[in-house]
């Protein structure tokens, strides 16, 4: 790829084989032209009373199925109400709604390039230059739009479209990791750590919790933990002038981004009481996120805030991955949600937590629990970096390849000359 340098004065300092455009510098070869010019702005219909298949688009996406389509090509189809300058980009047939309009093409274009420059270009919304409560055709007709040619249009396309995919296969991978996680929940705390194959030589009892080993036990969350402990009451600041603050907000997905907690003053007395360490576990104790838990890794010098409350587990008899692990299953939710009785001031306190009922394994199988679901976890996030990588590579090609400051390898774009090409051509009408 070879990348143009950006020049301080576009008027007179454009790179070389570049000039300058309504929509700024680009390669000599590209055409600026109007949305009409390339195709016909036509506006969706009422939708059919007849269900079957065939996706029905609103302003705001694919909202019901009819029996037959409105049209059979490769379209844009746009909101004008509602969800105004949406850009939605339809590959089978389907059936724009009345709040839509739809492209038909006049001149052959590839329609996955056009979708990538809306994508980065949107006609209306946050990062778009006017918020429109409506979208007009006439204003949609002279829209400019660069135009490079088809081969390069193709090439274009292919390349955002194979780190598009390899997203979504991230994507179903991390769906299929969190479906194994579950499966994995259930048959480890009702058989324990056992295959498949050899549950049915585990003896089960019936407890409070659900069915378990024969050999767990069944015990109150204050028998095997310390007393529980509410967060420290301060005001949160940017300025470094004490400790990490967590608060509940600071968890989100079982996670903490350290970087962004904001600070509290705190006295030396007080900090060694409510100084976060590796193995405590985090309850949120009130609001909507109640009953929901956070285990304390590694991390800087910190106190948690008031609406946490704490549990440090007496190792000898419970390990404090195991108990986290526990408050992800349902057993654990249905005694919270008893607890709460639907009320979301209710919140919980430590009189509940202390009361919780857990199975409890042997020491040396809530290890292999803890093993077992801590190796899928690591999966699940190895898998997350690679899908926030990829759209981090997505963004970046679609900025540098829509505004050409990065271009394609002729010999690479030579290869998207031929329409016979199956996967290049598939999306030019």
């Amino acid at each position: 790829m070879t990348e143009p340098r950006t020049p301080d004065n576009p008027t007179t300092d454009l790179p070389p084989g570049y000039r300058m455009t309504e929509l700024g510098p680009l390669p000599e070869e590209w055409r600026v032209v109007r949305l009409g010019e390339v195709a016909r702005v036509r506006y969706g219909k009422a939708k059919p009373q007849a269900i079957g298949s065939v996706p029905v688009i609103g302003s705001g996406g694919v909202y019901a199925r009819t029996a037959r389509p409105l049209i059979d090509f490769p379209t844009l189809i746009i909101g004008r109400k509602g969800t105004a300058g949406q850009v939605w980009l339809l590959e089978e047939p389907c059936w724009p709604s009345d709040t839509t309009f739809y492209l038909e093409w006049t001149q052959p274009i590839v329609v996955n390039f056009l979708h990538g420059y809306f994508l980065l270009n949107p006609l209306s919304g946050e990062h778009a230059k006017t918020t429109l409560p409506s979208l007009q055709r006439p204003d949609l007709e002279a829209h400019p739009i660069p135009l490079p040619p088809l081969p390069e249009q193709r090439a274009i396309a292919h390349v955002l479209r194979a780190v598009q995919e390899a997203k979504e296969a991230t994507e179903r991978v991390i769906a299929a990791a969190r479906e194994l996680k579950k499966s994995l929940m259930r048959h480890l705390f009702t058989y324990g750590p056992v295959p498949l194959d050899a549950i049915n030589d585990v003896p089960l009892r019936e407890t409070e919790v659900g069915p378990v080993p024969a050999h767990w036990q069944v015990v109150r969350l204050g028998e095997v933990a310390e007393k529980p402990q509410y967060g420290y009451t301060a005001s949160a600041t940017p300025e470094p002038i004490g400790p990490k603050f967590l608060r509940i907000t600071d968890i989100q997905n079982d996670k903490v981004y350290w970087p962004t907690v904001l600070y509290c003053s705190i006295e030396e007395a007080s900090l060694e009481r409510y100084q976060l360490e590796k193995g405590d576990i985090l309850f949120a104790r009130i609001g909507a996120t109640t009953g929901k838990t956070y285990l304390v890794d590694e991390c800087p010098l910190s106190v948690f805030a008031s609406y946490l409350i704490r549990v440090r587990t007496k190792t000898n008899y419970l390990l404090s991955e195991h108990l986290y692990f526990f408050t992800h299953t349902a057993q654990y939710w249905q005694q919270i949600n008893a607890a709460k009785g639907g009320r979301l001031k209710q919140g919980i306190n430590i009189p509940i937590l202390t009361s919780l009922l857990l199975p409890l394994p042997p020491l040396d199988e809530q290890r292999e629990i803890a093993r077992i679901l801590q190796t899928v976890d690591h999966k699940i996030e190895a898998e997350e970096a690679r899908k926030e990588a990829l759209d981090v590579l997505f963004k970046s090609l679609l900025h540098h390849l829509m505004t050409a400051k990065l271009r394609l390898p002729q010999e690479f774009i030579r290869r998207f000359e031929q329409d016979s090409l199956r996967d290049a051509a598939r999306f030019t009408c």
